[in-house]
């Protein structure tokens, strides 16, 4: 676990010149709702390619012409690219919207109602059709402030965290 705080924190250098590729994905459940609560931070330059790629048009992330438009691409992109399973049962997820940050933003989803879990299963091919140095963190925090972590890219789309 060491190794890896290590190269996150060698990252945050390299993030700085931004010709490289990374998304952070925080997983985390919501005892009160019931709900699997997930927050994708990505660089809103490298999401116009892919959204402009898998849409077929070019997007202006900053700027739409159509905010509700754009918003739907995030969304039916975000479906397409993010699969979660709760103990081997593949789970709803509904996009709840987005902010910008800066030089990326957080999108924001949430699961249909699910039982606490032990295990999540994740598929996460953001941007990976886009650039083949994509690296895809997913951080799963199963009741403690500490996260289980996981690293996915090109060739390794789908990762498990366990609980124990």
């Amino acid at each position: 676990m060491q190794q890896f705080y290590l190269y996150m924190i060698s990252l945050g250098w390299l993030v700085f010149a931004h010709p490289f590729h990374i998304s952070l994905t925080e997983i985390k459940w919501n005892a009160e709702t019931e709900h699997i609560e997930i927050s994708q931070k990505i660089f809103w330059d490298d999401l116009e390619i892919g959204l402009g790629d898998f849409h077929d048009e070019s997007i202006d992330f900053l700027n739409p012409a159509n905010k509700e438009k754009l918003s739907k691409q995030i969304e039916s992109y975000l479906q397409e690219k993010n699969t979660i399973w709760i103990d081997d049962k593949s789970v709803s997820l509904t996009f709840i919207g987005y902010e910008v940050e800066e030089d990326a933003a957080w999108f924001y989803l949430e699961s249909e109602k699910v039982k606490e879990p032990t295990a999540v299963k994740i598929k996460n091919s953001l941007l990976l059709d886009d650039f083949p140095d994509q690296k895809n963190v997913v951080q799963v925090y199963f009741e403690s402030k500490s996260p289980k972590s996981i690293i996915l890219g090109k060739g390794k789309e789908i990762g498990i965290l366990k609980k124990n």
